[in-house]
């Protein structure tokens, strides 16, 4: 009998675990802890795979949808830290000073400035002044992803970063006052048949937030939380996409004076919602890119033209009239375990002084919410792991777990509700991340003492995130990498 009794719970134990860890409550979901653990090995090892120097790969299905690939920062920089809580602390670090970039520019928006108060620095016309030393990145935000792009005739191809949160595309030119290393060789206007300055007087030089004339051309800067900038001159440019096509007469920022910024990249892809933006200047009617997970070695595609997924989250795509670089998103509240929290809406709305509202942004990492609504989820969240084993903070997270002993765990579910009752479920891995490779998991959001909120890429991995700019919709589609 006792045999049997041995045999019996030998057979019975696994399938109850099994049935213990499985997907039958609706608002819980099942996390790989092993598999996460993994790709943070993995992602160091110097065998990991790299895309350096890879060409232009594009497709075009009919004659106005442009694909380009997407990759992300491992794939180009090969990751040079002694561990993965180093390298988490470095991605932490360059986000902080994304944040700070952002609140700076809503901030400048709010203030009622012109224009005219605003001038490059003047190291831009005594470059023999410029001592400063190039640090390595992490001024200019995360800059997880990038793409490649075509400049100039004949194309010369560079790696760019995206950015939804920018109006002004740049690059590094020659010649060089201060830039940073990049993987490709730096751009020499004289080697481009259709490069051309922008006058002074141009409506280009114009828009520009920040501009000053210099000798026959306009100047350009831009410039980032921490103090670091690329100042240089406006000019238009051949921009092209592979097989996909080309854009004339596009303008661009041409760098000479490029500091703490991101090694690797040429410079920036700018996708936000200003008339500078490459989405504006090309007439574009949407966008879309799925971001894949940071510590892969895969690609995704950056698409202009293209329709949506069928099976988007439709929210709708709001405009600040005091800044019309962000998209702002209509958020109506967030859930926990099935539960909505008890958040004001007013949290995530835009008020009449243009201060509040949630932006969806590809440059921040961790999603960034007002204090309020972190506390409520934060409680929410811990309320529903109290089976899971502290482990206290890290740098700007303050809710994280010890799963070293695990492969599976059962974790809450967290979803973003939006205008229309349209729900969007975010997968374990957009919430709950490894900060090192022995277990340590964070819950990924954080608080933010501005009233901005952000939604960050972290959230957004594995999503294609479509924006309708005909039709002011933003559309979340799941899994469509």
């Amino acid at each position: 009998m006792a045999q049997f009794c041995l045999f019996f719970l030998l057979l019975f134990v696994p399938c109850a675990l099994s049935r213990s860890l499985s997907s039958s409550n609706p608002h819980s979901q099942i996390f790989d802890v092993a598999e996460s653990i993994k790709k943070t090995v993995q992602v160091l090892s110097p065998t990991s795979q790299t895309f350096q120097q890879e060409a232009i790969t594009s497709t075009a299905s009919n004659t106005s949808s442009i694909s380009v690939s997407i990759y992300p920062r491992s794939a180009l920089v090969k990751p040079r830290h002694k561990d993965y809580a180093s390298l988490t602390l470095s991605r932490l670090e360059r986000d902080s000073a994304r944040v700070s970039s952002l609140t700076m520019k809503l901030t400048l928006s709010l203030t009622n400035f012109t224009h005219s108060d605003l001038k490059p620095v003047q190291t831009m016309l005594q470059p023999e002044d410029l001592q400063t030393p190039i640090t390595s990145g992490a001024s200019q935000g995360s800059g997880e992803y990038f793409t490649r792009l075509g400049l100039g005739q004949p194309a010369k191809e560079f790696y760019m970063v995206l950015d939804t949160g920018s109006d002004i595309t740049w690059l590094q030119c020659e010649p060089c006052s201060d830039c940073y290393q990049q993987s490709d060789p730096v751009f020499n206007p004289s080697g481009s048949s259709t490069y051309s300055r922008v006058s002074c007087d141009d409506a280009h030089c114009s828009a520009l937030e920040v501009s000053a004339c210099g000798t026959n051309a306009c100047l350009y800067q831009v410039s980032y939380g921490d103090g670091s900038f690329t100042v240089g001159e406006f000019a238009t440019e051949t921009v092209s996409f592979g097989n996909s096509g080309s854009f004339s007469k596009v303008a661009i920022g041409c760098g000479h004076d490029n500091e703490g910024l991101f090694v690797g990249a040429a410079g920036l892809i700018a996708l936000g919602g200003g008339t500078l933006s490459l989405p504006s200047q090309i007439k574009a009617s949407s966008f879309s890119y799925c971001f894949v997970d940071r510590d892969s070695a895969s690609s995704s595609t950056l698409d202009f033209n293209s329709a949506r997924p069928g099976d988007s989250v439709i929210a709708p795509l709001l405009r600040n009239s005091r800044r019309s670089t962000f998209f702002y998103v209509g958020l109506t509240g967030i859930s926990v375990g099935g539960q909505m929290l008890s958040i004001p809406a007013s949290v995530f709305q835009v008020d009449g002084s243009g201060n509040g509202g949630i932006i969806v942004d590809s440059g921040t990492a961790v999603t960034r919410l007002q204090t309020t609504a972190y506390n409520a989820l934060r409680d929410s969240f811990v309320k529903f792991t109290q089976n899971l084993p502290s482990a206290g903070q890290f740098a700007l997270f303050d809710t994280c777990y010890d799963l070293s002993s695990m492969t599976k765990v059962s974790v809450p579910t967290v979803a973003l509700h939006f205008t229309g009752d349209k729900t969007l479920s975010l997968h374990p891995k957009n919430y709950l991340i490894a900060v090192d490779s022995s277990g340590k998991f964070c819950l990924a959001f954080a608080p933010t003492e501005g009233s901005l909120s952000i939604i960050g890429n972290i959230q957004q991995q594995g999503t294609r995130v479509s924006y309708d700019l005909a039709s002011n919709l933003v559309g979340f589609s799941p899994d469509k990498c």
